[in-house]
């Protein structure tokens, strides 16, 4: 079975029933009510920003994506790309694409023009997929990535580069292409990066999408009668797997466009969400607010939600603490897991053990767990060691690299990079990265990158970049920069050349002063986070 086959037999079986809502707060029908005040209005006429579609209409579009790329010549094997923000049609087309036979492959909707067509190219895509949004970056490459592969545009006002996607599907047949798929066949490419922060393509698997299925409802115990708010980007694997519970159990889903506190309560409220995913950020921002009073529990019908988890990056105890005395009746979980370990899931906090919070938690099902020296022998309980996992979701290998795949794949083990421990109880605790790479509000940022990008700057020297924690980020790009003799420079001048890299990749913190390197040259980044993240925390704790 495949994840495909779930959506068919949902199709068959809760035809009728919604399987997915998408909330814009952005569009101006949106106003704040009370949930007294929802009951009292009609869904259609609850504001134009609110779309939904049922399991048969889900599967329906599908198939005709499906039927639209095989009549474009998209055959078995071949590679679709998705550049989309999260809306309803996003997972109908994801579908269509593994309907045809084809592989998946989201993009992140932060690349660049030239990340796009570094992305494309890697992974030998034959065609894309794009929303309105990225007009502008496709436009720049179109000369050259439209000259061997389809462009689509899903939207309105179709540019004249592209083809228009709903021309394409209007008369394609609603009917599924009759193309067979097993467990064993190639189903996507995702996307990661190393510390150069150049992007590696990771393959999967059909069997690992189900797997991410089985594991997701295994954790969370997800029946026909819960609500999933999904609110990260549906590229990413995480947003995408948890989701995957959803679909394993025929239940709805709702795509939340808007991450404010107000509008995370409103959409959990208004929907009626049992199970919410949140960021660290996020789960802050509502906490804080909450504390300043701008918001009132009371405002929102919060009893059904059952679930509160959270992935993407480390999770501080004092905010689960925070958060379960506003909540006291919430579960909780914390996910671990990489792309090319098909997300989150590989090893969970559990919803019984949150006295345990600071730990990633025990393995997941279905999951096996190492943690290994140097040489790749088991250390003892209590010792630090590196991370490795094995299971039916680790990635097939990095695509068209071999020397990457070598070094993470051995003897069907993921190399993680993480280092971590293991307690008396069994229980994971992550306690450095191999790797350089900052985790900033669920995002990777990549220091090489970024320094490579500021150190033409003429009046830059030398630069680092390490990570500093943050509370609100977990945290956050800081660049420590020694200026060349003789010259004066302001954090302003910086700032400004950075506005040359997207926002999200900027440092946010700027320190003038001396680059310290070994003797064979490499920069002392442990030092650097001994000084700069202690001044940091102690800055955190008088301000608080």
């Amino acid at each position: 079975m495949t994840i495909v086959d779930l959506l068919e037999r949902n199709a068959a079986q809760k035809g009728a029933e919604v399987a997915l809502v998408e909330i814009n707060p952005e569009l101006p029908e949106n106003r704040r009510r009370t949930w007294r005040e929802y009951d009292l209005v009609e869904p259609a006429a609850r504001g134009h920003y609110r779309r939904e579609i049922t399991w048969s209409v889900f599967n329906e579009k599908a198939n005709r994506v499906a039927n639209a790329l095989i009549a474009r010549g998209i055959r078995r094997s071949d590679k679709v790309a998705i550049l989309m923000m999260n809306c309803l049609e996003w997972l109908p087309i994801y579908f269509g694409i593994l309907k045809a036979g084809a592989l998946a492959v989201p993009l992140n909707f932060r690349y660049s023009s030239s990340e796009i067509e570094y992305c494309l190219n890697l992974a030998e895509a034959n065609a894309l997929i794009f929303g309105p949004e990225f007009i502008g970056r496709v436009e720049q490459i179109a000369d050259k990535i439209g000259r061997e592969r389809l462009l689509i545009f899903a939207g309105s006002g179709c540019p004249d580069f592209a083809e228009d996607y709903r021309e394409l599907t209007a008369d394609a047949s609603s009917q599924a292409p009759g193309v067979y798929l097993s467990p064993e066949d190639e189903a996507a490419i995702y996307f990661s990066s190393g510390t150069t922060g150049f992007p590696k393509a990771i393959l999967h698997l059909h069997r690992a999408l189900m797997h991410a299925a089985i594991v997701e409802q295994k954790h969370h115990s997800q029946t026909e009668k819960d609500v999933f708010l999904c609110i990260p980007p549906l590229y990413h694997t995480g947003a995408k797997m948890h989701w995957f519970g959803s679909l394993i159990a025929g239940s709805k889903a709702v795509l939340l466009k808007g991450t404010n506190p107000h509008q995370i309560l409103q959409a959990a409220s208004e929907e009626r969400c049992t199970i919410v995913w949140l960021l660290v950020p996020w789960a802050q921002d509502i906490l804080n607010a909450l504390d300043r009073g701008e918001l009132q529990l009371s405002d929102y019908r919060l009893k059904q939600w059952r679930l509160m988890h959270i992935g993407a990056q480390p999770v501080p105890q004092s905010l689960i603490k925070r958060w379960l005395e506003y909540f006291p009746d919430h579960q909780y979980d914390t996910n671990y897991g990489l792309s090319e370990s098909i997300g989150p899931g590989a090893v969970h906090l559990g919803v019984e053990n949150v006295r345990k919070v600071g730990a990633i938690g025990i393995p997941g099902h279905g999951w096996q767990v190492r943690i290994v020296d140097s040489e790749g022998k088991d250390v003892p309980q209590g010792e630090v060691g590196e991370l490795l996992l094995k299971g039916d979701g680790v990635m097939v290998c990095y695509y068209n690299d071999p020397e990457a795949t070598a070094a993470s794949l051995k003897d069907g083990w993921l190399y993680t990079g993480d280092m971590a421990m293991i307690d008396e109880e069994g229980f994971i605790f992550l306690v450095d990265r191999k790797k350089d790479v900052i985790i900033s509000g669920g995002e990777n940022l990549y220091p090489v990158e970024i320094e490579n990008f500021m150190a033409a700057h003429q009046k830059i020297g030398d630069v680092a970049v390490i990570g500093l924690p943050d509370e609100r980020l977990g945290e956050i790009a800081a660049a420590i920069i020694q200026i060349k003799p003789g010259m004066d420079c302001t954090e302003e001048e910086i700032q400004e050349f950075c506005l040359g890299m997207p926002r999200y990749k900027r440092p946010r913190k700027i320190i003038f002063a001396e680059v310290p390197r070994n003797p064979t040259g490499k920069i002392e980044k442990p030092k650097l986070r001994k000084i700069y993240g202690s001044e940091q925390l102690v800055a955190s704790q008088n301000k608080s």
